[in-house]
């Protein structure tokens, strides 16, 4: 050791002694939400996929069990593959780490490499569940999407009775009715949703639920509403109703299309709002007539809500998007809508930081147009249900719904998906099937809903060999790699072709090795530990400390890299032999393993953490209940 840092060590201990000592609490590794968080793209899925489980599967070749790692958790691997949101990406660890070495970081591709899992699986029917015995219980889900789809596909192996109810002919709701088929197959949808209706799930298509209190009266013993959030957003401005005929709500157009029931727009269309809605739309204008489209939105292109993805495949098929421009009046002549005039206005924002539009004092500007798609939002309408059935609704017309149970003002009346809490996605609406499920099944099974099933943890040693892992622990330096295109002369000319190509075999393995393992825990054990060192020498990204304790704020400015990030936990060891305390900083580390193999004790290990959530049955039931069962 050292001079320096003989004498660093020295003053370290002589601070500790000096009551500094009483600082963070070891670390709890027993609590699931601890090494949960660390695995922050599994933290961050609303539905809790085992993300760096499913892509080793994936490297290995082994996509059907990738596949069903997926299946378990979010249902639809196929369909999510293709249209899921993503909040695991922004959270990926990749694209911190790669911070400071490129110019733009880019998490791992999570999402493409799902679909890679759908698109080279095998015959996954044998490792499905079966319908279950039948328990005498009706369940009732009104609505076919992925809520209702996720609830059904929870109970239904369980033995309950579940029957879908939708106005239109086939299941998956706004899966099949809204997202267009250039960017989702029906094929995929309709492999995918029958996964769930081949439990024995009955589903009842072209039957509109128009009253609660007659379903209630039909005796389920509960009843499910996923039924979305299915009216678009008006724009009441001069204008509208003369030029009705050509002005469109978005969501319906886009319904329209998919039922066959519309084939072609003008030449010269606007669409109105800056979601993904809106880029549905002018990407199916594109394909079926329009020449001249163009997106206009009130707010700056960074605001706006649509996927920073999305955005760009619309810039890549040749859309403008014009920002800052309201909405004044659809122009009218002879009774034929002509065009729209705007006004250009630009963002302030006060000393809290809310942002306010005021206008510029430019003159308003006019845009020649045939038609007007309109994609400002969406809104729950529930006019079937009667105000007096004991649900309660707040001041936005929306259900009152417990956010962890899912229940309404009615015990056995549950809301998910938008119909919830408004539109989010697709793997949100999941999130909420599966919380319905288990409160549907714990109430029939008169227990506390609000008591919530823990997680399944394990946690194994991937140690080998002195010098061996049995994961891939290489870091590997490629940029993310880009999904391929079908050739855009063909795909403008055929609103059913898919875009995106899919990774190849050889691609997705070479994507999947850019995942740091960030499920491959480091696990210290301070009683094994001389202090020595050599694991802080070794680490490529300064994440190991020995220092005094302290308090956290204090204690992550003394760290050999500050620990800035504040969201992410530190993992701090009990007391060492000479006083000190081991920290070290989660949210960089980079899963590498050479702490453990440098270390001389063994007081460094590299363990699998897998964390898997419980779902309805017996899982979710108290000790009493399944002792009782048994």
């Amino acid at each position: 050791m050292s001079g320096n840092a003989a004498n660093g060590q020295a003053e370290d201990v002589a601070a500790s002694r000096s009551g500094q000592s009483l600082g963070m609490k070891p670390t709890d590794i027993t609590n699931p939400d601890y090494f949960h968080k660390v695995v922050d793209c599994q933290w961050a899925c609303p539905a809790h996929t085992p993300v760096p489980e499913y892509i080793r599967l994936i490297a290995a070749g082994r996509y059907s069990d990738a596949y069903m790692v997926n299946w378990k958790s979010n249902v639809f691997p196929g369909i999510l593959g293709r249209t899921c949101d993503r909040p695991c990406e922004p959270a990926c660890r990749r694209g911190r780490v790669e911070e400071e070495n490129l110019a733009k970081p880019e998490p791992v591709a999570i999402c493409r490499l799902k679909r890679v899992a759908a698109d080279y699986k095998g015959d996954i029917k044998q490792f499905l569940p079966k319908k279950g015995k039948p328990n005498g219980k009706k369940i009732a889900c009104v609505g076919a999407g992925p809520a209702s789809l996720t609830v059904a596909r929870d109970l239904a192996p369980l033995g309950y009775q579940v029957t879908v109810f939708d106005q239109d002919p086939r299941a998956g709701g706004m899966i099949w009715s809204q997202i267009p088929r250039f960017r989702l197959p029906l094929e995929v949808i309709d492999e995918e949703v029958n996964y769930v209706l081949d439990l024995g799930v009955e589903f009842r298509g072209g039957v509109k639920i128009d009253s609660m209190k007659k379903l209630m009266g039909e005796g389920y013993d509960a009843i499910f509403v996923g039924s979305g959030a299915p009216r678009g957003r008006n724009l009441e401005i001069p204008g509208r109703k003369e030029g009705a005929a050509n002005i469109h709500i978005g969501i319906d157009w886009l319904s329209s299309v998919s039922f066959g029931h519309t084939s072609k727009i003008g030449k010269r269309v606007i669409v109105l709002g800056g979601g993904n809605t809106a880029m549905d739309c002018c990407r199916t204008s594109k394909r079926i007539g329009g020449e001249d489209v163009k997106v206009i939105v009130r707010s700056g292109f960074d605001e706006m809500k649509a996927s920073p993805w999305e955005k760009e495949d619309a810039a890549h098929e040749g859309i403008p998007i014009l920002n800052f421009l309201v909405p004044k009046a659809f122009m009218t002549r002879d009774g034929k809508l002509i065009g729209m005039t705007f006004e250009k206005v630009k963002a302030v924002f006060d000393d809290k930081g809310r942002r306010n539009l005021i206008p510029t004092g430019e003159p308003a500007q006019f845009f020649e147009c045939d038609d007007v798609l309109i994609a400002v939002g969406q809104e729950n309408a529930f006019p079937w249900i009667e105000r007096d059935t004991g649900i309660e609704f707040d001041e936005s017309n929306m259900p009152v719904v417990d956010k962890t149970t899912m229940q309404s003002t009615v015990p056995n009346i549950l809301f998910g998906g938008d119909s919830a809490f408004g539109p989010k996605n697709i793997i949100w609406a999941v999130a909420h099937g599966h919380d319905a499920a288990i409160s549907i099944d714990k109430l029939i099974n008169k227990e506390d809903v609000k008591d919530r099933p823990p997680p399944g943890v394990s946690m194994m040693s991937q140690k080998m060999g002195i010098h061996e892992w049995s994961y891939d622990s290489e870091i590997q330096n490629d940029a993310r790699y880009k999904v391929p295109w079908a050739d855009i002369k063909a795909t403008l000319k055929n609103v059913k072709m898919e875009v995106e190509l899919g990774f190849d075999v050889a691609t997705a393995w070479k994507e999947a090795q850019r995942c740091l393992n960030c499920d491959v825990q480091t696990v210290f054990t301070d009683r094994l530990c001389i202090e020595c060192d050599a694991c802080v020498d070794i680490c490529p990204m300064d994440c190991i400390t020995f220092t005094a304790n302290g308090d956290e704020k204090d204690l992550r400015t003394r760290l050999n890299a500050p620990a800035r990030n504040a969201t992410q936990d530190l993992y701090i060891s009990g007391p060492l032999k000479t006083g000190r305390i081991m920290a070290k900083d989660e949210d960089v580390c980079l899963h590498c393993g050479l702490c453990a193999e440098r270390c001389p004790t063994g007081a460094w290990d590299m363990q699998k953490f897998l964390l898997t959530m419980t779902d309805a049955g017996p899982g979710c039931r108290s000790r009493h209940q399944n002792k009782k069962a048994a």
